[in-house]
């Protein structure tokens, strides 16, 4: 679970209904929800793919409950299987890419046993890469324009309120809701963008970088593998991919297992 976008939502909206108060009412105006929703939703729909508007609800249900890569542990399953590579071969690999869950590496580690040329296993694992940066980048592209698009229906629908106001000048009781409309629709763009889809959009944007750091990370560990690297060389290689508080957690887990490994060999 992503508590930070918990907390952002919650203080956003918190902000939102202190400055509303107890007219909540006012601002629910169903025209004016109808004009900016359905109008920013028609919009997606006509820019992107069917399939990709009908999963953005998924999309935001990984936004919120994600659970990050574990670097640490993947550094550590690579040298591993570098160390039983450089002890074994690299077909006694075979019986551990079974039990890796992450589908990335395990395509990468079944090709080393495979045989397939260095070469070729870069360009494919390459491929794999780009596809899911394109994939990921079209997901949050979605979210820039949404955040584009949303005001710019709030403006619409303040257009056709002052249009009926205006329209309506000799009949007072008419003014009042047309004129409602004018700001309301103005209030629901700014929310769904500014709460909803920018932020979202954003925190699209820093996972992918995390995700393609993470399987790049995957990739320069199996070509080291794959190389017959010495372990030692590849851990520190791996380690590059790490930033400073990372790096931290893992010399602070892999410290106790060292120490641990030492006391077991002098006993």
């Amino acid at each position: 679970m992503d508590l930070a976008s918990f907390i952002g939502v919650g203080l956003a909206l918190l902000a939102i209904m202190i400055g509303i108060g107890s007219d909540l009412r006012l601002f629910m105006d169903i025209t004016s929800i109808a004009i900016v929703f359905g109008g920013t939703l028609g919009s997606l729909f006509v820019a992107y793919p069917i399939e990709r508007v009908m999963d953005i609800f998924k999309v935001l249900m990984g936004i919120f409950f994600y659970k990050p890569n574990d670097m640490n542990s993947t550094i550590r399953e690579l040298v591993t299987s570098s160390e039983k590579a450089r002890r074994e071969g690299l077909l006694s690999l075979e019986q551990d890419v079974e039990k890796i869950e992450d589908p990335f590496m395990k395509k990468g580690l079944q090709m080393v046993v495979d045989g397939i040329d260095p070469e070729l296993l870069k360009s494919m694992m390459e491929t794999d890469l780009d596809l899911r940066e394109e994939e990921a980048m079209m997901y949050r592209n979605m979210f820039a324009y949404g955040a584009t698009v949303a005001p710019s229906f709030g403006m619409v629908g303040t257009i056709i309120g002052l249009v009926k106001m205006l329209g309506s000048l000799n009949d007072p009781s008419a003014v009042g809701p047309s004129f409602a409309i004018a700001l309301t629709t103005t209030f629901m763009g700014a929310f769904l963008a500014y709460v909803f889809f920018m932020p979202m959009g954003e925190k699209l944007a820093r996972r992918l970088q995390m995700e393609m750091r993470y399987r790049r990370m995957i990739l320069e560990g199996i070509l080291s593998i794959q190389a017959g690297d010495n372990p030692r060389i590849l851990e520190e290689k791996l380690k590059g991919f790490l930033n400073e508080k990372e790096l931290k957690s893992y010399e602070s887990s892999v410290s106790p297992q060292v120490a641990e490994g030492g006391v077991a060999g002098g006993s």
